[in-house]
């Protein structure tokens, strides 16, 4: 969304004031295609929103699924000549040792001071944020990625418990990796690996117009049930057949928790994002926002349009309409913002 100038310009607004900014995960777009394509897109924007930051103001980038090359050259390095140190809950890295990415990222940013954290960090003391991608380990959606993580665990290990953030990389690291070669690779015709994701699934289970959708949903129903049949009896799963709406949300906010829980940590809040679904909304239930353990679960959404779960029309009540932001003061809990929610969706259209 934030290439639309006129949506660019709300988020600049609400800058103002602003003391430290956390780009929570996924600010690029480094799995459909060359990263020079993605950092060509990000230039614009990323200078817009340093021009906007008053002096003296902190921006925190935190690497998520689709931009983990930001620190990927660093996890790599530290262990270059002898066994690093275990990583821990929060990491601070300078953009020049994290990458040539977050080095070029800090320079558009300026003049505000940039660092790179991961897998996450403590806002307050009862407040930790991270992008979330460790929950891909425990979904029981069957997505690709899903599959790839469970498909490296069976030939690697499982996931111990407790587990610690060096563990969980041990099982995305590989798959975030493949993805990102091939796209660097990509050439015209042929889409990248990464570019394959879950939204293909339900795009084939939706079709188009109402018969095509009853026929296609059908007809995809059985060799969906089969291959989680076939994932599961592999040991890859576990994984189940529903992937609707609720489904999507129930899984995340469950396999959250279990992320939490395995890496032993207990905040009162706890804001993430990766899923695109913003919450907790109105008429949500509030006890799937929070875990076992009482944690709070925030989620700062997406800045992405995405019509097949949206919607036509004009719907920014809807989970997952655009523009979702999370602000924090030095006490109270986190508040949801929705910065575009009275956009229409002609406002949201590419020019």
């Amino acid at each position: 969304m934030l290439t639309r100038p006129a949506v660019l310009a709300r988020l600049l607004e609400r800058l103002d004031g602003v003391d430290r900014l956390v780009l929570l995960g996924d600010t690029l777009e480094l799995r459909h295609g060359p990263t020079r394509d993605a950092l060509a897109v990000a230039e614009p924007v990323l200078r817009a929103i340093g021009d906007a930051l008053a002096p003296g103001a902190q921006v925190v980038l935190v690497p998520g699924n689709h931009d983990h090359a930001i620190a990927a050259g660093w996890l790599d390095w530290r262990g270059r000549r002898e066994r690093p140190e275990p990583l821990t809950l929060e990491e601070h890295v300078a953009p020049e040792r994290a990458s040539w990415i977050a080095r070029r990222l800090a320079g558009w940013l300026g003049p505000a001071a940039v660092e790179v954290v991961y897998p996450g960090l403590w806002l307050r003391d009862d407040v930790y944020a991270m992008h979330g991608h460790h929950l891909d380990v425990h979904v029981t959606i069957p997505t690709l990625e899903r599959l790839s993580i469970g498909l490296v665990g069976r030939m690697t290990g499982a996931l111990p418990d407790p587990a610690t953030p060096e563990d969980y990389e041990a099982l995305l690291a590989p798959v975030y990796a493949l993805s990102q070669a091939s796209a660097q690779r990509a050439v015209d015709g042929r889409m990248a690996l990464g570019g394959r994701t879950g939204m293909g699934i339900w795009s084939s289970l939706a079709g188009r117009g109402r018969r095509r959708r009853l026929v296609r949903g059908y007809a995809l129903q059985v060799p969906l049930r089969l291959g989680v049949l076939a994932a599961n009896r592999a040991g890859i799963g576990p994984v189940g057949p529903d992937i609707g709406m609720t489904e999507l949300r129930r899984s995340a906010l469950l396999a959250i928790g279990e992320a939490a829980r395995r890496l032993r940590l207990a905040p009162a809040h706890l804001i993430f994002g990766h899923t695109h679904r913003t919450g907790m909304l109105d008429g949500d239930d509030a006890a799937e926002w929070r875990t076992p353990g009482r944690i709070a679960l925030h989620n700062s959404g997406s800045w992405v349009h995405e019509a097949l779960f949206t919607g036509r029309g004009d719907r920014p009540r809807h989970p997952y309409w655009p523009g979702g932001a999370i602000a924090l003061d030095d006490d109270g809990p986190p508040r949801l913002e929705r910065l575009l929610a009275d956009a229409g969706e002609r406002e949201l259209r590419p020019a």
